[in-house]
């Protein structure tokens, strides 16, 4: 269910209606997928989920597969919050139309409690439309949020040689879709590291596993909140 409001006797702008549609779209094969469809995978795994929809940068591009900053953390999550287990459907190269494509079946098969949706960079470095970006993002979100998932949208941000208008307009993207949704942002996923040359690996692009402890704590900040909420928290 849509969560954004409007005032008392207006209506979403033609444009913005146009970005929601997907989302609408999106709800539309949820509720005429089969009950057998929506369950979870069938395991005796009583755990909650945290889903992880994101690109290499949560896939773990070029580490072991324990070092990425979304199997940090898994761990961490394990020890705090033993009801809930994180399941990484991150795939490298990518983009949020991937994302919008898979999202359906990530949240029927997985049934999450939180959702993590981590994607755009790739859209941007190939100048993907940012109306595009939108709708692709809206319905991940919309359909996250018809299985009762709360979402946390992470941001990225690009560099100068985008053009200002179009990375000032990516970040845009981001924040009015968190808005609307009434979800909460990470506005940049690398913060913490962006500015630190030695953080990267040689493409420039993916941080190295040093990195990703600093990356993991900074997204467990913005995630902890729903996860207090989602989750079984451990025993102290």
């Amino acid at each position: 269910m849509l969560r954004g409001t409007l005032p008392a006797g207006q209506c979403l702008p033609v444009r913005l209606l146009r970005t929601l549609l997907p989302a609408l779209a999106a709800l539309a094969l949820l509720a005429a997928a089969p009950a057998s469809a929506r369950q979870a995978d069938g395991s005796d795994d009583t755990r909650r989920t945290v889903l992880v929809m994101g690109d290499s940068l949560s896939a773990g591009y070029g580490l072991a597969a324990d070092e990425g900053w979304v199997s940090l953390l898994a761990a961490r999550l394990a020890h705090d919050y033993p009801g809930c287990r994180i399941a990484n459907a991150s795939i490298s190269g990518e983009t949020s139309a991937g994302g919008s494509a898979r999202v359906v079946g990530e949240v029927l098969h997985h049934h999450p409690a939180v959702v993590v949706i981590a994607l755009g960079a790739n859209d941007a470095l190939r100048g993907l439309p940012l109306a595009e970006l939108h709708r692709n993002l809206a319905r991940m979100v919309g359909a996250s949020q018809h299985v009762g998932a709360e979402v946390l949208l992470v941001g990225m941000r690009m560099p100068p040689n985008l053009g200002p208008e179009y990375a000032r307009g990516f970040e845009r993207v981001y924040e009015r879709l968190a808005a609307f949704f009434d979800i909460p942002l990470l506005p940049f996923l690398l913060e913490p590291v962006a500015r630190d040359r030695t953080s990267f690996q040689d493409d420039n692009l993916h941080p190295t596993a040093a990195a990703q402890p600093a990356i993991a704590t900074h997204a467990w900040q913005a995630l902890a909140p729903l996860l207090n909420t989602a989750c079984p928290r451990a025993a102290h």
